[in-house]
């Protein structure tokens, strides 16, 4: 069984652009070689993101889309557990990213990020650097 790995919203905004280029070499295989999954506040985020007119999709379109090529999963943990998690993330404002650190930290799994922010203070977000 392949290693589960949660995606953090760029990285799935990227993949859906095909910017693989934005992506280290070490991302990119890491990506191959994963079971893919992102928190459901990926989706919001992502709709908000094509709200403000950032992105050309609706978020459900993009992750339909990514699950169809990739295999990419919403995950399923219950809300009262994540938000627990999210809770504990108070070194941040951006409830985004509270949701998503806080997905990742109930299992815990490794979080794709190249937020800085999320790479300095949850200890399983990873990068290409």
């Amino acid at each position: 069984m392949a290693a589960l790995i949660y995606l953090d919203t760029h990285v799935v905004a990227w993949l859906f652009a095909g910017r693989l280029e934005l992506l280290p070499a070490g991302v990119r295989r890491l990506l191959d070689t994963s079971e893919l999954m992102i928190s459901p506040a990926v989706e919001l985020e992502l709709e908000y993101l094509f709200e403000i007119q950032r992105t050309v999709k609706p978020g459900r379109e993009v992750v339909a889309a990514l699950n169809r090529e990739i295999g990419l999963k919403i995950c399923d943990l219950p809300f009262p557990q994540v938000i627990a998690a999210a809770i504990q993330q108070s070194w941040t404002r951006d409830p985004f990213d509270r949701l998503v650190v806080g997905q990742a930290a109930v299992r815990p799994a490794p979080l794709l990020t190249k937020d800085d922010a999320i790479r300095r203070h949850y200890s399983q977000a990873i990068w290409g650097d």
